[in-house]
């Protein structure tokens, strides 16, 4: 709190003394604030390294905007990071050294809104919603560590992490119901594993829990770095053929009258792409523009896949570096009874073609 001024000075002091003595005292909270979330973020990180590291395999640290993340590592190079607030895998690197996944340069890491890129993790809501933000909550919350693994296969160990959200007084205030969500990610040899798993958690003696069955829809926004989206020989998305599909740009709540093609590009001539792919098969194939696809394969529990490139509705030529291929659960949302748990699986993998 800022010293009031002493009487004996105020005939001398300048008309905008008081508003610099204001702007000094905010200057100090705020950099109060910002060395106790410092502090308790280090905290984090520390609990998490005694209960969860593993030499050589899982470890966790201080990432971007000094927000705690996990880093697996797998023996022959690759690595991915997950960073517990929104549960957001931010990195899945090759041997190589190549990234497959893309954050835009746009992104920030101070918890004021969701982390752009990576795999942000889309529940209890995927798309725009009256009762809450858009794609819920699940993002923009910081996620607990609660496991980690490293021997599955002790001859090529696959690290993992296993995280957990729970319904607290802020996610209840937009959807009141109780829920236990876990989201696991695996670093395979050659693939990056995710499970994500919902509870609805059965009413207790003490009224904790839920008496009904609660319906949600989820999604994993993956984003993936291409080469250049505008070039239409390179970079395009197979796998969705035939799919009925609902092109969010035209008109959110009814299926195009044709079906979709046989390869999706982008571009000036296409503008916003922005489509959901309904009742899809497991597998959809993006060609990056290198002569490798990124497989995303829906393994259990999605049924739809979203295809998002912004073009021009993001500055610059941003929309040139990525596409995102989402696995989701959409257009039928999840009817979850009480102690019955929901899971859906992703792997992904690159292709050499």
């Amino acid at each position: 709190r800022a010293r009031p001024t002493p009487m004996a000075s105020l005939a001398f002091a300048s008309p905008r003394a008081p508003v610099r003595a204001r702007a000094r005292a905010h200057s100090r909270r705020r950099g109060s604030v910002l060395t106790r979330a410092s502090a308790l973020n280090e905290r984090i990180v520390q609990d998490a390294t005694a209960a969860f590291a593993i030499p050589g395999s899982v470890r966790f640290e201080l990432g971007e905007g000094g927000l705690p993340k996990c880093v697996l590592t797998h023996k022959n190079g690759s690595s991915a990071e997950v960073y517990l607030f929104g549960a957001n895998v931010t990195s899945w690197c090759l041997p190589s050294g190549d990234d497959v996944l893309y954050v835009r340069p746009d992104a920030v890491f101070d918890k004021s809104k969701p982390i752009s890129g990576g795999i942000p993790l889309c529940f209890p809501r995927f798309g725009p919603s009256d009762e809450m933000q858009q794609h819920g909550f699940a993002r923009n919350l910081d996620w607990s560590v609660i496991s980690s693994s490293a021997d599955p296969n002790p001859d090529d160990p696959e690290p993992s992490v296993l995280l957990m959200l729970k319904d607290n007084e802020y996610t209840r205030g937009m959807w009141d119901c109780a829920f236990q969500a876990t989201y696991e990610v695996t670093l395979r040899r050659d693939k990056l594993r995710v499970e994500f798993a919902v509870l609805n958690p059965e009413q207790d003696k003490k009224g904790r829990g839920n008496d009904d069955a609660v319906s949600f829809t989820a999604a994993l926004h993956t984003y993936v770095e291409v080469t250049d989206a505008g070039d239409t020989s390179k970079v395009f998305v197979k796998g969705l053929e035939g799919k009925s599909y609902i092109d969010k740009a035209l008109d959110v709540a009814n299926p195009q009258p044709t079906k979709a093609k046989e390869t999706l590009s982008f571009g000036d001539e296409i503008g916003l792409f922005d489509c959901v792919f309904l009742n899809t098969e497991p597998e959809t194939l993006l060609h990056v523009g290198t002569g490798a696809a990124v497989a995303v394969e829906n393994t259990a529990g999605w049924t739809d896949t979203v295809v998002w490139n912004p073009h021009e509705t993001l500055p610059g030529d941003m929309w040139k570096q990525f596409v995102c291929v989402e696995s989701a659960v959409v257009s039928t949302p999840v009817t979850l009874e009480p102690t019955k748990v929901w899971k859906a699986e992703t792997n992904l993998s690159v292709v050499n073609l």
